[in-house]
């Protein structure tokens, strides 16, 4: 089971657990149609009030793609067949609140999930880094998401140096990427503990402000969502190229900050 779905009846909150902790949590096409299925099936759960994203394990969130998954990709540059951008509870209209609970690394594809999050609660041992320019991949609907989360100058930072950094979990506390920064290990108790807050409150005035903070960014979002296509069919290198900077580089080092 690559994911995992518990409810707690008393305090309205669900756990989704990302559960591919031997990947990394990282999404194959069968965990992104489980997410899918997941965030549709709890629109009309109204028990579930109020929900928690987290990885299984201490050593990643999310790793994004999974690499080996063999996603398949049409030839053509018009069509871009990218699994993430559905795998949100934004992208299948769930507008019940999502804490993230993040421990370990968060990178690449997990924006899709983040950016999709109310808000972030992280343990001190977690970083977030975006791999695509390393692997000579555009980075397009990640940094469009982080953008709404983080200072632009961070963002881009993040997002141009790759694999050769990382932003510690103190750095996005302090940048407002991480609500919440807590010991490691302790992520997911903190962020149960927002969202039975959240679970508690009348349900039509929490979801109708979670549906008014998304659509302050909703235009600027669409804008750049529909560039990245085409800024990605003209940027990324051939995939046997892609391969090989990521067998070179996936061992380089990297400096956390």
């Amino acid at each position: 089971m690559s994911l995992r779905l518990t409810a707690d009846k008393d305090t309205g909150v669900a756990v989704v657990t990302l559960d591919r902790p031997d990947r990394l949590n990282a999404i194959d096409l069968d965990l992104a149609g489980r997410l899918r299925e997941t965030w549709r099936e709890l629109r009309f759960d109204d028990s579930v009030r109020a929900v928690v994203l987290t990885g299984a394990g201490r050593r990643a969130f999310c790793t994004g793609i999974d690499r080996d998954a063999g996603v398949p990709q049409p030839a053509s540059p018009y069509m871009q067949d990218d699994p993430l951008l559905t795998v949100g509870p934004k992208a299948n209209d769930l507008w019940k609140p999502v804490v993230a609970a993040v421990e370990g690394m968060a990178c690449g594809g997990a924006f899709y999930l983040l950016g999709e999050c109310e808000f972030l609660v992280a343990g001190a041992d977690a970083v977030f880094f975006d791999p695509h320019t390393t692997y000579g991949m555009v980075s397009a609907y990640e940094p469009a998401l982080m953008a709404q989360r983080m200072p632009y100058g961070e963002v881009a930072r993040m997002t141009l140096m790759g694999t050769a950094e990382r932003l510690s979990a103190d750095r996005a506390h302090r940048i407002g990427l991480v609500s919440e920064l807590t010991e490691p290990g302790e992520a997911l108790t903190a962020a149960l503990t927002c969202a039975t807050t959240l679970a508690a409150l009348p349900p039509t005035a929490v979801q109708g402000t979670v549906k008014a903070l998304w659509a302050t960014t909703e235009p600027s979002r669409t804008a750049a969502f529909a560039q990245a296509p085409h800024l990605i069919a003209l940027g990324n290198l051939p995939p046997t190229d892609q391969t090989a900077l990521f067998t070179d580089r996936r061992k380089g080092e990297y400096r956390v900050r």
